[in-house]
């Protein structure tokens, strides 16, 4: 909670204000999350600061919400190319990626649970950048990524928009964008990690290395430069889910036979 506190303030994501009964101020709360590696065990524990955007208004703190995913197929369609053409395909991810959009309405948002300022303890937070819960959250973040890609040559793609091509000359770079998650790879492996770090100057990258995750399928590139693809972890995941919800709902019928 700490860690994702300070990322806040490093990142200046909002400044306390005296509350006002005009504002429209909404909640927030603390979610805490446990993330998994593409076996099934656990990678890290991970606490995340939500603002409850159903206490927002339309017309008053948002307006547009729609944000573009990229597609399972242009996945595939990516994953299909990368082989045929023996490119590397590298993985990565935003850290706090939504805490890097900006908000054009004024958004208020009480003080954190247990990080209370001692001196102002009635003010409100007035966001500067958008939060994980808003409404308008998502759009912010695709706006302000994609508008960094268009401004380094990449095109976006007219069929799916979160894919992105840059191309010069003979070389190719392909980008697809899943909220925070992004694949990128292209035929100059050389200029791949050089965008790569050149990400890392702008936004709170991490590099996870080469495809192995994503979306749910655990991706193993063979020995022949194909992929080889399984849901297996997401099958469990889904298996105990089913499990919860049949221990908490009894079924509309009997289960047990019954003869006339």
């Amino acid at each position: 909670m700490a860690e994702e506190f300070n990322a806040f303030l490093d990142n200046d994501t909002w400044e306390l204000v005296p509350r006002t009964s005009s504002m429209n101020v909404v909640s927030c709360k603390w979610i805490f999350k446990t993330k998994f590696k593409s076996d099934g065990s656990i990678e890290r524990y991970k606490a995340r600061l939500v603002a409850l955007g159903n206490h927002q208004q339309a017309g008053i703190d948002y307006h547009e919400t729609f944000s573009s995913v990229v597609k399972a197929s242009t996945v595939r369609l990516l994953l299909s190319l990368t082989a045929s053409c023996q490119w590397i395909i590298r993985q990565l991810d935003v850290k706090n990626a939504f805490l890097h959009g900006f908000l054009d309405e004024e958004v208020y948002m009480k003080q954190p649970p247990g990080f209370i300022h001692p001196f102002y303890p009635n003010h409100v937070c007035r966001l500067k950048k958008s939060l994980y819960g808003l409404k308008q959250a998502p759009r912010a973040w695709f706006q302000r990524f994609s508008s960094f890609l268009l401004s380094n040559g990449f095109v976006c793609n007219k069929v799916d928009s979160s894919m992105f091509v840059y191309l010069h000359q003979s070389t190719v770079l392909v980008l697809l964008l899943y909220v925070d998650d992004m694949l990128l790879t292209g035929n100059n492996p050389t200029l791949v990690h050089k965008f790569i770090s050149h990400l890392s100057h702008h936004f709170a990258m991490k590099d996870l290395g080469d495809l192995h995750y994503f979306l749910g399928v655990q991706v193993v590139r063979t020995p022949s430069a194909s992929f080889s693809l399984s849901i297996s972890t997401f099958l469990i995941s889904l298996k105990s889910f089913t499990f919860i919800l049949s221990s908490l709902f009894a079924p509309p019928v009997s289960l047990e036979p019954h003869c006339p």
